[in-house]
């Protein structure tokens, strides 16, 4: 049994997890298979005895989205292929999945924010980053440089690059930058 500290970061651990193998088109579970490879480095989380190995990067030029508002909201996610071409699950809250693309011009400007150098110093590690408010809209981006969450509450900084990259997203797919 997980002490009540910790079942607020499993959900998201596991929607990160689903995010990554629909990303890199693997399951979790197929590590072994020629052709087959997990983004890294990865977090382990303790499950019942054993370990499960949840991806916390995806390729280069992909970046996932992932947002709830508040603890108890559903999840949305949405993936970002280096071709332009999204998929975002439950973006409207009603369970539908959309589909499209980012016009070029957009998917350009994302695989630039994307490879900027600057990125690996935004990240959840590198900033030790903590969620503060309650019920706010958290977003993460998970890109190859790493995890990047932030809250829109009051009084947080949004870090550059990955603030332009959430703006980007969420001006140009169902995805909302506010909740």
């Amino acid at each position: 049994m997980l002490p009540r500290a910790h079942p607020r970061l499993l959900l998201p651990l596991l929607a990160v997890a689903l995010v990554g193998a629909l990303t890199t088109g693997c399951s979790l579970f197929d590590r072994d298979k020629p052709g087959t490879t997990l983004a890294q480095p990865s977090a382990p989380v303790a499950g019942g005895g054993s370990q499960l190995e949840i991806p916390t990067t995806v390729a280069a030029g992909q970046v996932s989205l992932l947002q709830r508002l508040g603890e108890d909201g559903p999840m949305r996610t949405l993936s970002v292929e280096r071709n332009g071409a999204w998929q975002c699950l439950d973006c409207a809250g009603d369970g539908v999945t959309s589909r499209g693309t980012l016009a070029p011009e957009l998917t350009e400007r994302l695989q630039v924010l994307l490879a900027n150098p600057k990125l690996a110093a935004e990240t959840d590690q590198a900033r030790r980053y903590r969620t503060t408010c309650i019920d706010a809209l958290t977003s993460s981006l998970l890109t190859s440089a790493g995890l990047i969450t932030s809250q829109d509450c009051p009084g947080e900084e949004r870090t550059p690059v990955a603030g332009e990259i959430l703006l980007l997203l969420t001006q140009a797919t169902p995805a909302e930058v506010k909740g």
